[in-house]
């Protein structure tokens, strides 16, 4: 079975309240936080152009991530990410991930991208991109960000530790960071003996 990752836009706008049910059933069964969406707010991303989608060639829904931008575009999150549970262990979450990441890249490519999750397969793709675990403060500070933490299981203890800290990591991606890298590259300063 082939499962493509694309894009979503408005003719993907039918599977919204497929995925709010999912990504609910999967906070149930991993008794861990996911904030919760709405059908509405799973559309406005997809008519914006801020959310990737996998279908299966049958045209099913497979997967699905969206990106938010926080702190005047200086921050931009990698979020939702959800596979159903009928495609799942076939390599689906790392191909949405690469396509978030890769979106993300295309529409902000100055802004530091980061994710925040409990999940240890997340985690691994991110170290893979590049992302890099830190403390909450190295996140942004917008409040609104910290806002959609308010549905997920966990917010009591995130307030409890005033935004600094929660069950979740936080992992982040700066552009810069791996530009100072491709230079040091470039300059064989890391390169080593061949």
């Amino acid at each position: 079975m082939d499962i493509i990752v694309k894009v979503a836009d408005a003719s993907h706008t039918r599977f919204a309240q497929e995925i709010c049910d999912e990504i609910y059933q999967s906070s149930l069964e991993r008794g861990t936080g996911i904030a919760k969406r709405t059908p509405e707010y799973v559309s406005e991303k997809m008519l914006a152009g801020k959310a990737v989608i996998a279908l299966s060639d049958k045209d099913e829904f497979a997967g699905f991530s969206y990106i938010e931008t926080w702190g005047g575009k200086e921050y931009v999150a990698n979020s939702g990410l959800i596979v159903s549970h009928r495609f799942r262990g076939m390599g689906v979450a790392k191909k949405i991930k690469l396509r978030i990441f890769q979106l993300s890249r295309e529409k902000y490519p100055d802004a530091k991208i980061f994710s925040i999750t409990t999940g240890p397969a997340v985690m691994k793709m991110n170290y893979e991109l590049g992302f890099r675990p830190v403390p909450f403060s190295e996140l942004t500070d917008d409040p609104e960000f910290w806002k959609g933490c308010q549905g997920c299981v966990n917010y009591e203890i995130l307030k409890m530790k005033d935004h600094k800290m929660c069950i979740c990591t936080g992992l982040l991606y700066d552009p810069k960071e791996h530009m100072a890298i491709k230079q040091l590259l470039e300059k064989n300063i890391l390169k080593g003996d061949k």
